[in-house]
């Protein structure tokens, strides 16, 4: 299984971005999906959570209201849309997948648990 992350770039405040994650390889039906996001200088933190179990979907509260996670299943790809973009947001973002029952009822932070991970991508939100 590979995660392919992509749709990071250079954006001012207020703006938009879609990351997209693809996934080569993957069939499952049962996993979590997650995006985390590392600043520099600053431990990796959970963003969103998608569970495949329940549908359940959480998020950071620094992102709520502002980022949406959503997934094309017959394109094993998942998006997140970030919206009114804050310097704060600043980070490389990675896709992540954890296998088996999952419930999102919280984002989490700590990726042990993950089985797959993108490569991240550059995400930069100027003042």
């Amino acid at each position: 299984v590979q995660l392919q992350a992509s749709g990071g770039g250079l954006v001012q405040t207020g703006g938009s971005l879609r990351l997209s994650c693809v996934a080569s390889g993957f069939s499952s039906d049962n996993y979590a999906m997650s995006w985390f996001r590392q600043a520099p200088g600053k431990e990796r933190e959970g963003v969103t959570c998608f569970s495949s179990a329940d549908g359940s979907i959480a998020y950071r509260d620094s992102v709520k209201g502002r980022f949406t996670i959503s997934a094309e299943k017959a394109k094993n790809t998942w998006y997140l849309q970030m919206n009114s973009l804050k310097p704060e947001d600043t980070a490389v973002y990675y896709c992540a997948v954890a296998l088996g029952t999952w419930y999102c009822d919280y984002v989490f932070d700590d990726g042990s648990g993950y089985n797959y991970w993108g490569q991240g991508t550059q995400v930069t939100v100027s003042s």
